[in-house]
């Protein structure tokens, strides 16, 4: 068998999500359902307030009034949401979506360049910003569409007086708030409170309108817009529902949210997925703040954590993590990058409960494998495909290839996006002939139909004619008790065509550069033995965690 079909590997996980698909024609029908269902429910709690459902109802209906009447902007109008993990996210997204418009998640660290890319390629039309942010926009407005800014302070919906005493201090004694100055902004509590729910008229949607453009590849070339249409996210939210439904139940679970809402995992899993089941997301602004975190975590008996490696790796590392209460805590999924194997097996010494990886892209909505629900150990899988969702191994030439050899992960499957936006150049380099989405990710598949990756396609190294993966390396050498981070790149070596070189965060000052060379021969063949060792203080990443492996292969800045 050379390609499998994974409909129903888990047990009591339906087969396809067909029913579904045809229950919902868009999302705010899930949203609307969820808010009567779970009215009195706490739905979103940050920085010690709490939001229910029925309070998220009502401040984005009125938000979406306030789109609709006061700006007068129409169905399928791109809005822009620029703000890390406070309510006004919610409120915001919500809104966006009830009114019909497209939203444009945006990554609040952009710098002036990248986020007048981003607003003029979607065209983009309103802003919804935190201020901490607002110098950056000042300075890329004025190329862009977007006539409508609508700012935030962090702490604007915790109520008096704790509103003013945080945004006080974020401004004045953390200085966390450029000068900036954007004519005709508009506050975003006084768009709420101009907003009348009683004039707010939902618009006609079905599965092909679309929901979310959301950016990829800023980090390899020009950031792209992922299509992601109301039947996508309806597709991904129904799938994973169904495959995590054997654990959670609808109304009783806390979920712990620090990877930000605006990123695509968090996005589907945390805000839609455990929201269409009426869950509290916990979130969490600055993840980056451990002791902060670890704080936050001791309030709740949480009974679900989402997270990427290196995020589970630091809490991992302060040992106030260890006095956390983790009996409550039934589900961990872990994605966005690689699990490595040392942070898995510390994560389950350490909680009691096993790290579940699952898989998936920003052009997958984003979920595409998950592992089943019981599973005793890591196992070193990303999972099997879920629900209605075909996966093949493929070469270069797009055959598939015999099960266990390694190829390009493709996918197909009700939430693969039907493009980027206006991009066909782009879009007919992922797809393959036969509809299917070229993940870039290098992977082999067994006959159990589990798939494990081996690497990025272009972050595979070529030593003597063979093919060496970093994440291979990476996860042994994680391995070593006097290592806290590590990343593996090629470079140019007149010998063997490229070199593996490892960059290094200690964990114990005593560690060398023969330690882990001598540490390598013991666990890899000739060829995949590091050439150089490089220790760093830290390692460049993305701002949900993600190494940087391009960021290391460039000189290194005095």
């Amino acid at each position: 068998m050379d390609k499998i079909w994974i409909k129903n590997y888990q047990p009591g996980v339906p087969s396809t999500i067909e029913d579904q698909m045809e229950k919902y024609d868009s999302i705010p029908q899930i949203l609307e359902e969820c808010f009567t269902n779970f009215s009195d429910k706490p739905a979103y709690h940050c920085m010690g307030k709490t939001l229910s459902y029925g309070e998220i109802e009502l401040e984005s209906r009125r938000f979406a009034s306030y789109l609709q009447n006061d700006l007068g902007l129409k169905k399928g109008d791109r809005v822009a949401l620029m703000m890390p993990n406070i309510l006004q996210y919610p409120i915001a997204l919500f809104g966006v979506l009830r009114a019909g418009m497209v939203a444009v998640n945006v990554n609040p660290l952009y710098t002036a360049r990248e986020l007048e890319h981003q607003l003029k390629d979607s065209g983009a039309v309103a802003i919804v910003i935190f201020e901490n942010a607002c110098h950056v926009l000042e300075h890329a407005i004025s190329h862009t569409d977007v006539k409508h800014v609508m700012v935030t302070s962090i702490g604007d919906m915790l109520g008096f007086p704790k509103s003013v005493i945080v945004n006080f201090v974020i401004r004045k004694i953390k200085k966390m708030v450029p000068a900036w100055k954007i004519d005709n902004s508009t506050h975003f509590l006084s768009a709420l409170n101009a907003g009348d729910e009683a004039k707010f008229k939902k618009p006609t949607l079905s599965k092909k309108d679309i929901a979310f453009l959301q950016y990829t590849g800023g980090t390899t070339g020009v950031a792209k817009g992922a299509i992601l249409t109301q039947g996508n996210i309806i597709a991904n939210i129904s799938q994973a529902r169904a495959w995590i439904s054997p654990v959670v139940n609808k109304g009783g679970e806390i979920i712990i949210t620090p990877l930000p809402l605006y990123h695509i995992f968090s996005l589907t899993a945390n805000c839609f997925v455990f929201g269409s089941i009426g869950a509290l997301n916990i979130l969490i602004t600055n993840p980056r703040d451990i002791p902060g975190f670890i704080k936050e975590l001791k309030k709740w008996k949480f009974t679900a954590f989402t997270g990427v490696n290196t995020l589970f790796n630091g809490l991992l590392h302060n040992p106030e993590f260890k006095t956390v209460d983790f009996s409550s805590l039934k589900l961990t999924l872990g994605g966005g990058m690689a699990v490595q194997k040392a942070v898995a097996d510390n994560w389950k010494e350490v909680t009691g409960k096993v790290l579940i990886e699952a898989y998936g892209l920003t052009e997958t909505s984003p979920a595409a494998c998950i592992n089943p629900m019981n599973l005793k150990n890591y196992n070193g899988f990303i999972g099997l495909p879920i629900s209605s969702t075909q996966v093949e191994i493929k070469d270069d030439d797009e055959v598939t290839v015999p099960l266990g050899v390694a190829g390009e992960i493709c996918i197909k499957g009700p939430q693969v996006m039907p493009g980027y936006w206006k991009r066909d150049d782009e879009t007919a380099k992922v797809m393959t002939k036969d509809g299917f989405f070229k993940s870039g990710d290098i992977g082999i598949m067994t006959e159990e139909g589990y798939i494990k990756i081996v690497d990025r396609k272009k972050d595979m190294i070529l030593v003597s004619g063979f093919n060496v993966y970093p994440n291979e390396i990476e996860d042994v050498v994680s391995q070593h008790p006097k290592v806290f981070e590590v990343a593996a790149i090629g470079v140019p070596d007149e010998k063997t065509s490229e070199a593996i070189k490892l960059f290094i965060v200690k964990k114990d000052q005593t560690l060398t550069a023969e330690e882990i060379i001598s540490f390598c021969r013991e666990n890899f063949t000739n060829y995949k033995i590091p050439k150089y060792v490089e220790f760093r203080t830290e390692l460049p990443k993305t701002n949900v965690g993600k190494i940087l492996r391009k960021d290391l292969r460039e000189p290194k800045k005095v």
